[in-house]
């Protein structure tokens, strides 16, 4: 949550000229309603199971890049099956990078909106703690200063 899935995949999908997806807009349309509209109404264990079944339905482009929410790959086996289905990446960024990129965004993020300063900042970091066990199965873990050309490069991808 926060380190840029969304702006990053389509910057990258630009450049390789390829289509981007987006699994929380499309989310979103599936429903109806926000995700965090959705979440509020039917809980996480309801959220995690249509985003799961989602990911798992959709048929995807060749070559497309794929952004999912950062919960995503922690239920069920959804980090298993994208890594056999395609290139995984990681963005890992410090708690203190997280908290200070979702500040603002608050609002659109049910796990966070009531949290603030140091409230914020120890959940970001205990989630990570639950999380980032999965997140370590990506074939690729990046930081935030890596840019598109080096992805490509990292990953070998070819436009």
């Amino acid at each position: 949550m926060g380190c840029g899935k969304t702006t990053l995949g389509r910057k990258l999908a630009a450049k390789l000229n390829y289509p981007f997806i987006d699994l929380d807009v499309i989310l979103e349309q599936q429903t109806g309603v926000t995700i965090a509209d959705y979440f509020a109404a039917h809980g996480e264990t309801n959220f995690r199971e249509l985003e799961s079944k989602v990911l798992k339905e959709i048929v995807y482009p060749k070559n497309a890049i794929i952004s999912t929410g950062g919960g995503l790959p922690c239920f069920f086996d959804n980090m298993d099956w994208m890594n056999t289905q395609g290139t995984t990446i990681y963005i890992k960024l410090t708690p203190g990078m997280l908290a200070s990129r979702l500040e603002h965004e608050k609002h659109k993020r049910p796990l966070i909106s009531n949290l603030e300063g140091d409230g914020l900042i120890d959940f970001i970091e205990a989630k990570l703690k639950d999380r980032e066990k999965f997140y370590l199965k990506a074939d690729y873990i990046i930081g935030n200063k890596i840019t598109v050309d080096g992805i490509i490069e990292l990953v070998k991808v070819l436009p």
